[in-house]
């Protein structure tokens, strides 16, 4: 329920009352009892509600069945994402793609009231068979149904354009030696703050959920000199719709191609292990499950001192505050030792001094431990990446 209240928050509402029920199984016809149900209706008339949001998906005649019980709207938890995500798109990809997810859970709750309004039109016109058995309002839901397939189709069109179009922005990135790390996890575990905190972007970071919807991708220089990718991706959430999962497709492909994922989980969550949970639940949707991963446990500063004194990094977890810049360098270090990429070698090197783009190309690219000065040389001991070491073959100092 503090779930569904900050979704709530997030799709700008005011929330004035919380009904729970516990059932052996869902009513078919109105998901809670009728005794519940005038409950609610009480409740709702009570307080002047105009909405009522139910934490559980709802079938088409679930809901105008509840509409009609409560008397005012009715929204299911699928809906209210879908709503959220609206408010959030900012790019035309992520518009198009929130658009094709809502006119997909909408088509078939516009046909079931078709078949409602075709019962209603024959009635009207006496019963009398086939004539009159089509009104007005029928022929309008079936001429309405036409253009939200024919919307759709338009819509999947332009996401499958997006989407060839990020491939090839894809193969241009993979013909150079830049590995591509994806931040994932629950939504408002702080990815966002964490990503600002790695590339120094100023992506938006904010307390309400799915904040982020549009895909982010930036430059990050690890310690090694080496450059990285850095993906900013939406959020995950218990019970994401799974039209939500197919129309950002697209986007999440960034997820798909990452050589490492960020599984970035928010420390101070009660819920942090059902939340993990979800995130996998989604990476396997995914088939990204195997890939490998560093777990980011976020917002350490917002922890008890003796808690946060007896935290302990190891191989697969790090442990930062994004806001305070906590960790962040070791962060930065366990990446660097993860990516395969552009792989990095030790050697020594003696460089003469007048080869200057050799040794601004050492200077930039790779990691310096020690050098001298003698007789127009200068001598390195270097950690270098592979797309450099090819260049600077020439200068490496055997049998050191």
């Amino acid at each position: 329920m503090t779930e569904l209240r900050e979704l709530a928050a997030s799709a700008g509402a005011d929330v004035v009352g919380e009904f729970i029920q516990s059932r052996e199984k869902p009513d078919p016809a109105t998901l809670v009892g009728r005794g519940k149900l005038d409950e609610i209706a009480r409740a709702a008339a009570s307080a002047g509600a105009d909405l009522v949001i139910f934490d559980h998906d709802l079938s088409p005649s679930q809901q105008r069945n509840v509409e009609d019980a409560v008397r005012v709207r009715v929204i299911d938890r699928t809906q209210l994402i879908l709503d959220i995500f609206a408010r959030h798109a900012r790019t035309r990809e992520g518009q198009l793609q929130v658009e094709l997810a809502q006119l997909e859970y909408l088509l078939p709750r516009l046909t079931g009231r078709g078949i409602e309004m075709s019962q209603i039109a024959g009635t009207a016109a006496g019963g009398r068979g086939p004539i009159g058995t089509r009104g007005p309002g029928e022929t309008q839901l079936e001429t309405d149904r036409r253009k939200i397939a024919r919307r759709i189709r338009r819509i999947q069109q332009q996401v499958e354009n997006v989407r060839r179009t990020r491939a090839q922005q894809r193969q241009r990135r993979e013909s150079v030696p830049v590995a591509t790390v994806a931040l994932v996890g629950y939504t408002n575990a702080g990815k966002s703050t964490l990503f600002n905190a790695l590339t120094r972007a100023s992506v938006l970071e904010s307390p309400r959920l799915f904040a982020t919807l549009d895909p982010t991708i930036r430059a990050v220089q690890l310690p090694s000199r080496r450059k990285a990718l850095l993906s900013d991706t939406v959020g995950f959430i218990r019970n994401l719709p799974h039209t939500l999962v197919t129309s950002f497709r697209a986007t999440l492909e960034e997820v798909q191609r990452a050589s490492l994922l960020l599984e970035v989980s928010d420390v101070t969550s009660p819920v942090v292990a059902e939340q993990d949970a979800q995130v996998e639940k989604v990476l396997r949707e995914l088939e990204v499950q195997d890939k490998p991963r560093l777990r980011v446990l976020n917002k350490i500063d917002l922890l008890p001192a003796a808690r946060r004194d007896a935290l302990e990094d190891d191989a697969r977890t790090v442990h930062v505050s994004a806001v305070k810049g906590i960790g962040i360098t070791t962060l930065l270090e366990r990446i660097d030792e993860l990516l395969e990429e552009d792989a990095l070698s030790r050697v020594h090197l003696r460089i003469p001094q007048r080869e200057g783009k050799a040794l601004a190309m050492i200077e930039g690219r790779a990691r310096i431990y020690a050098r001298t000065y003698q007789d127009g040389f200068v001598d390195m001991d270097a950690q270098v990446p592979e797309s450099v070491l090819r260049k600077v073959r020439a200068f490496v100092k055997t049998g050191v």
